[in-house]
């Protein structure tokens, strides 16, 4: 079955923002003499929902509610971060042969839409998508299930065995295995020791692999 259609995770896929937000919180806890768990933290990653909140663990930690003069400070640390980061290794290269084989391309996310919009706009990436498809803060549809995938699939009319899905998370994986699609892991540097055995392939980068060879394998 050829593939016709290539599915995108966002946060830390095309944009490291995992490594970054983990470096925000990082800053916030030890502004107050504490470490971030990252063994919690990496529940987090790719889904909405988890059972660690880190505020609320700090607050715990420290004794008393943060003020929010403190959390926006981190904020601003963890946006000035985000806002430094370009274009995954690959990405570029894979959106434009994509583009040249006319194949269908979606980005599939467990966060905002208006989130992923902003940042598409910064990295003036945001033409071309044939489906944008996100969470919006509904636990319920986010990773690790697979609805958001499956609602990718009837967006651009095809079915799992026709797509290949792009991951950087276990949670991610996992969504995209439970929707059927063969997926590529491209861990980060949060991701890389979190287990990704359930992907089909895992690469250091998609610059590690052409897109053309990358179909040749799947198709």
């Amino acid at each position: 079955m050829p593939i016709r259609g290539l599915l995108f995770d966002f946060d830390g896929l095309i944009i490291d923002t995992e490594t970054a937000s983990r470096a925000g919180w990082e800053w916030l806890y030890r502004q107050h003499g504490h470490e971030l768990p990252l063994d919690f933290w990496a529940t987090l990653i790719g889904t909405i929902g988890a059972e660690f909140d880190p505020l609320a663990h700090l607050e715990e930690l420290v004794g008393r509610p943060l003020l929010p003069e403190e959390l926006d400070a981190a904020r601003a640390h963890e946006m000035s971060l985000i806002e430094a980061e370009e274009l995954r290794p690959g990405i570029a290269g894979y959106l434009e042969e994509s583009e040249r084989l006319g194949l269908k391309r979606a980005i599939v996310s467990s966060s905002t839409r208006r989130w992923i919009d902003t940042h598409l706009e910064r990295l003036e990436r945001a033409v071309g998508w044939d489906a944008i498809v996100t969470a919006d803060y509904d636990a319920e549809r986010a990773k690790p299930r697979p609805g958001l995938y499956l609602e990718a699939l009837d967006l651009l009319g095809i079915a799992g065995g026709e797509a290949i899905a792009f991951e950087d998370s276990p949670n991610g994986v996992a969504a995209a295995k439970a929707a059927g699609i063969r997926c590529v892991a491209v861990p980060n540097g949060m991701t890389a020791d979190l287990g990704l055995d359930q992907a089909d392939l895992v690469l250091g980068s998609l610059a590690e692999v052409p897109l053309a060879q990358l179909l040749d394998r799947f198709g």
